[in-house]
């Protein structure tokens, strides 16, 4: 992502890069590892989004955005807000309300996180981004803080519907280029 953002040019369009993880820890790059409760076979990769530990892993869309935020005229509470209300319109779809709050990015539902945000943002251009959890096996989140919060749970979406992951990853496209007007390359 670093070698891509450096590389673009003013005029280059936007970017969306949709993936599942193998199963990783991921921090960001000022997070504290005695957030790592649990040592197991995961690896942790140290990143350098902001934001504090969180994993990844199958049955759970990644979602990288390399935007140029300039051109937009969006700052970072901006971008953070559109991230958060296409994740929110994509639950909607559903049938599933889900909600911010104040102080801890992300999107929740009954106050657990389905929906992690962490971002860098060089010249400009935003990248990394977002999961949302699908359909996964939650037990990994058990061996950390998730995002620092000790009583902090999370869950997924199969738990309100049942979605394959398929039909998520060409949703979630649908529902972030329509936001997003359009202008981005996935």
């Amino acid at each position: 992502m670093q070698n891509v953002i450096l590389s673009k040019g003013q005029g280059d369009p936007d970017e969306l890069w949709l993936l599942e993880h193998f199963p990783v820890y991921t921090l960001g790059f000022g997070a504290s590892k005695k957030n790592l409760l649990i040592k197991n076979d995961i690896p942790v990769i140290r990143s350098d989004r902001g934001g504090e530990v969180t994993y990844h892993g199958p049955g759970q869309i990644v979602a990288y955005f390399l935007i140029n935020l300039r051109r937009k005229g969006w700052g970072p509470k901006r971008f953070v807000n559109e991230l958060e209300a296409s994740v929110m319109d994509f639950l909607k779809d559903y049938g599933v309300s889900s909600k911010r709050q104040q102080g801890n990015p992300g999107v929740y539902i009954r106050d657990k996180k389905i929906c992690s945000v962490g971002l860098k943002i060089k010249r400009g251009y935003s990248y990394h981004g977002l999961s949302i959890n699908i359909d996964m096996d939650l037990s990994p989140f058990e061996s950390i803080n998730v995002c620092g919060k000790q009583s902090l749970k999370v869950t997924h979406l199969n738990e309100f519907a049942e979605i394959p992951i398929e039909k998520a990853f060409k949703d979630f496209e649908k529902t972030v280029k329509a936001r997003f007007e359009g202008g981005m390359d996935t």
